[in-house]
């Protein structure tokens, strides 16, 4: 009974403290819209096809009209026409991606087997800039390779027949060029791309796409930042001495840690349904798709917070200093774990280090549920985690509470 008392005694001790409201719940949902919009334009943006500036001053030569053909049905390039005296121009001002120029002769140097240069206009130590090259470089070697084969198949080699007439010869080699270029079209071995069938309406998560993202990394963000609160409590009851007259009771230290314990972890579990439903209801983001499997989660994350919130009660020795490690912990463990951004579109090393963090796991088990579409087994392994995260800060607040006497 004790026990319960205290917890509620914490309870009501937070929410009457008017700046709980904003750091619990106003601040989490203008961060989660803000966050979910910046998102929005940032994908978008990089939705659309790179621009690649064509630049032919071949004319309408055979293989100048298969190379535009086959850069135009690629779904990453968009081909826009222009001079060469705006091409440098253009790709400098990021207005393009890249330029390619197709000099002049390049088709029936290339028939005659003749070496070609093509220019490249691009920033190629960029990422965009290299996948530019690739895209470029094979679709190149494929018109290249169909030319090698037109000409090995007409028996344009070393030790070949000449043909009766150079006229012969060139109506022969395009002819069989074609031929080639049509294989290409239409090869005798392809794959079939099955769709895989999400298990949940993705219309409304597409439209909702950068809340997947922003919703749970808010979630996370806020309740880390939350565990301030209970660190407060303790820092003020060793402080004003109340710790020391509870001591006295017939509470004992367990049910004392316990009290917190519980408190705080109501209080963000509270929080994190409460911007469940808020994402559920304002924001498209199906939460409900998996409703046991998100309560897990939101108790999991609970449990983690309010464990590390002791150990910091019970480690430092002001408000000030609860403060200072509440934010740098919610810095740290946001911007490493994949609260502001995807894990998966920072480089190698960024994202090994980012899922060394508890808050990592956490966004894992949301986004497996909101944005892979995953089931119930999906989430054991990330609150797993968490709950272990939990019991090493619980052990910590436990050990050193014990060493304060």
């Amino acid at each position: 009974m004790r026990i319960i008392n205290l917890t509620l005694k914490d309870i009501s001790q937070i929410l009457r403290d008017k700046r709980s409201f904003l750091f619990m719940l106003l601040m989490p949902v203008v961060f989660t819209a803000f966050m979910g919009f910046a998102l929005g334009r940032s994908s978008t943006a990089n939705d659309q096809n790179l621009a690649l500036g064509w630049i032919n001053q071949d004319g309408n030569s055979l293989l100048s009209q298969q190379l535009h053909s086959s850069l135009q049905t690629s779904s990453a390039l968009k081909l826009v026409e222009l001079d060469e005296s705006q091409a440098e121009e253009q790709v400098q001002q990021g207005k393009l991606a890249a330029a390619l120029k197709i000099p002049t002769g390049f088709s029936q140097q290339t028939l005659a087997g003749e070496k070609v240069q093509l220019t490249l206009f691009t920033d190629d130590a960029s990422s965009t800039g290299q996948t530019i090259h690739q895209i470029v470089q094979t679709v190149l070697m494929r018109s290249l390779s169909t030319v090698e084969i037109a000409r090995l198949v007409e028996g344009q080699t070393e030790n070949s027949e000449p043909y009766a007439s150079q006229a012969v010869q060139q109506t022969a080699l395009l002819q069989t060029l074609e031929q080639a270029n049509q294989a290409w079209q239409k090869p005798e071995v392809t794959i079939t791309v099955v769709k895989a069938q999400l298990l949940y309406d993705t219309t409304s998560a597409a439209k909702a796409n950068s809340f997947t993202q922003s919703s749970p990394g808010m979630i996370v963000q806020f309740a880390i930042f939350g565990l301030v609160n209970t660190a407060v409590i303790l820092v003020n009851e060793r402080k004003s001495k109340t710790l020391q007259r509870l001591l006295t009771t017939s509470i004992n230290r367990a049910g004392i840690i316990s009290g917190h314990l519980v408190a705080m972890f109501l209080i963000v579990l509270l929080q994190g349904l409460v911007l469940v439903a808020f994402g559920q209801i304002f924001l498209g983001v199906n939460y409900l798709r998996q409703p046991l499997a998100v309560l897990v989660m939101v108790a999991a994350l609970a449990f983690w917070i309010a464990c590390m919130g002791l150990a910091i009660g019970v480690l430092v020795k002001g408000e000030e200093q609860v403060l200072i490690w509440s934010m740098l912990a919610m810095f740290l463990f946001s911007a490493l774990g994949g609260c502001w951004f995807p894990l998966e579109s920072s480089s190698g090393a960024f994202s090994v280090i980012g899922h060394w963090m508890p808050s990592a796991w956490a966004m894992n088990g949301f986004q497996n549920i909101v944005v892979r579409g995953l089931g119930f087994s999906s989430i054991l392994l990330p609150a797993s985690i968490l709950t272990g995260y939990a019991l090493a800060f619980f052990g910590l607040a436990i050990w050193r509470f014990d060493q304060q006497g």
